[in-house]
């Protein structure tokens, strides 16, 4: 018999994770499925009840509901209780736990794509939202010798920084971002400047970028921003956000299955869907 996986948001018909999963289950041999789950708002409940009444193994959690979720769970990870959103949900027998694999995600991609170690390097995260909030606690498990925050409401950022209780951590508006932006060895985008169909927007101006500084963005679509175009005219190295995406369901899958599937697999599949 089948164990049925799926997605919980609203709306999800445009998501990639049938496509990445599907695969590597019968890449791997694995008798699964994974379906779309589309939850309304206020729904959240039900469908959680759902989980547990159909025996579904697990499910990923998407926009709106990564924090609503949280309230019907039986056991929250420390990581994603400290979050504040839950992106993955494993049925241990009934038993629900949920953790988060986007900031754990980001920081495995942004490693391995890149070659990349952390220790020591002096980070900039723009922006204070969900994306932000999950970036910003995983980079605080690293040996990064500071991962400084900045955001166009600066008391947004100040509060992300505030929870963070780590004396590596300043907050910025972007503009003083701006001008300290040679400081850092690592920038990164986590808002929707530049995504589709605001193209044109960007975070942050890149005049005082250092070159080799590594920017990353985690917009995939489309695969280049304008901002990473710009970065790597001025002789950054860039990353987008297809690695954060793979490897944040790669995270899911192994939670899952205990198995860890072909990232290299994956990330070709979504891209090539992207293009299409």
């Amino acid at each position: 018999m089948e164990n049925v996986y799926g997605l919980l948001g609203f709306p999800v018909e445009h998501s990639l994770s049938p496509l990445m999963h599907n695969d590597a289950f019968a890449c791997l041999g694995i008798p699964a499925r994974y379906h779309l789950f589309p939850v309304k708002p206020g729904q959240v409940g039900a469908a959680i009840a759902g989980v547990r009444a159909l025996g579904i193994a697990g499910v990923n959690v998407t926009i709106p509901h990564k924090m609503a979720v949280m309230p019907f769970l039986d056991e929250i990870d420390d990581h994603a209780r400290r979050i504040g959103a839950v992106n993955t949900i494993v049925n241990r027998d009934g038993r629900l736990v949920g953790y988060n694999t986007d900031g754990p995600g980001y920081v495995r991609a942004l490693e391995e794509e890149l070659d990349v170690s952390f220790a020591g390097k002096r980070i900039l995260v723009i922006g204070a939202g969900g994306g932000a909030r999950g970036i910003y606690f995983s980079l605080l498990s690293t040996a990064a010798a500071r991962i400084d925050m900045a955001n166009r409401t600066i008391e947004k950022a100040a509060q992300l920084v505030g929870e963070g209780k780590d004396d590596r951590s300043a907050f910025f508006s972007l503009a003083e971002a701006e001008k300290r932006l040679a400081e850092y060895d690592i920038v990164i985008n986590t808002t929707a400047a530049g995504m589709h169909p605001q193209e044109e927007e960007q975070p942050l101006s890149l005049e005082r970028l250092r070159p080799g500084t590594i920017v990353s963005d985690i917009i995939y679509n489309p695969l280049e921003t304008k901002w990473l175009k710009e970065a790597k005219a001025r002789g950054a190295r860039t990353q987008n956000g297809i690695g954060m995406l793979v490897y944040q369901g790669a995270l899911a899958f192994e939670k899952w299955t205990g198995q860890w599937p072909d990232v290299k697999r994956m990330k070709q599949l979504v891209i090539e869907a992207l293009r299409r």
